[in-house]
């Protein structure tokens, strides 16, 4: 029974990878299993039965997520483009109130938490520069180095399905991929996904070591700065009203 359970979790877990302005981590912060995720996927090999029995139905989930959502997203953004993304700006900011909990739940609010947000918030504004950067670094009309460019973007994306609150599509849309994304999901091009796949599986190994590290020592301010994140991701969706 737990294990069906944990299969529609991953559905769910797997929505928030692609749903702009929705987290992974939060669904897993939701359901009450981020840390205890974060550690299966780190200790593997520790107890590897006990942990692939609770992380394989959540990954079959995830995936079944994608696909399906995928599909419907990509008709919704070419039908509905203006209300899909005023959805996603109301569930970005509906988000905040489980994160602010989180981050004083430990240890309360302290004024300096403030600064992490806003150099957060920041950083999330300032990303909309991406998009108009990368890709001429790494001269993506070049097939060769679009599939570098694509392995980024897939590395990046990770830091949004490991880290709560951070959307990983709101990332995708930053580099001027998320459509891209959308279509190979929809039609199953894996010259497409396999390059975004492996920057998934590099950087979710690098960043679970750093999200860990981070929750451990630095609980709040760690939150404030996603909280900083995700405010910024609002501007990233809809940015020609202030650019």
């Amino acid at each position: 029974m737990s294990s069906i359970l944990d299969f529609f979790k991953g559905v769910l877990i797997g929505a928030g990878a692609i749903l702009p302005g929705i987290s992974s981590g939060v669904f897993c912060v939701i359901f009450g299993i981020y840390e205890k995720l974060v550690n299966s996927v780190l200790n593997l090999f520790h107890d590897f039965k006990k942990n692939i029995t609770f992380l394989f139905p959540l990954a079959l989930g995830g995936i079944v997520g994608v696909l399906l959502v995928g599909k419907l997203l990509n008709f919704l953004f070419i039908t509905y483009p203006m209300p899909t993304k005023f959805c996603f700006i109301g569930l970005i900011l509906g988000s905040i109130p489980i994160l602010l909990k989180k981050a004083n739940g430990s240890k309360g609010f302290r004024l300096h938490y403030l600064i992490f947000l806003l150099l957060a918030f920041l950083f999330g504004v300032l990303s909309i520069k991406l998009e108009s950067i990368l890709p001429k670094i790494f001269n993506v009309q070049v097939s060769s180095s679009y599939f570098l460019y694509l392995v980024l973007a897939g590395f990046l994306m990770s830091i949004g399905i490991v880290v709560p609150g951070v959307s990983s599509s709101v990332i995708l849309m930053s580099l001027g991929v998320y459509t891209t994304y959308l279509n190979a999901i929809a039609t199953v091009d894996f010259y497409i996904l396999f390059p975004l796949g492996i920057g998934i599986f590099i950087g979710s190994l690098i960043f679970l070591k750093l999200i860990q590290f981070l929750l451990y020592n630095y609980y709040s301010q760690t939150f404030y700065a996603i909280i900083g994140f995700v405010l910024g991701s609002v501007i990233v969706i809809y940015p020609r009203y202030l650019f």
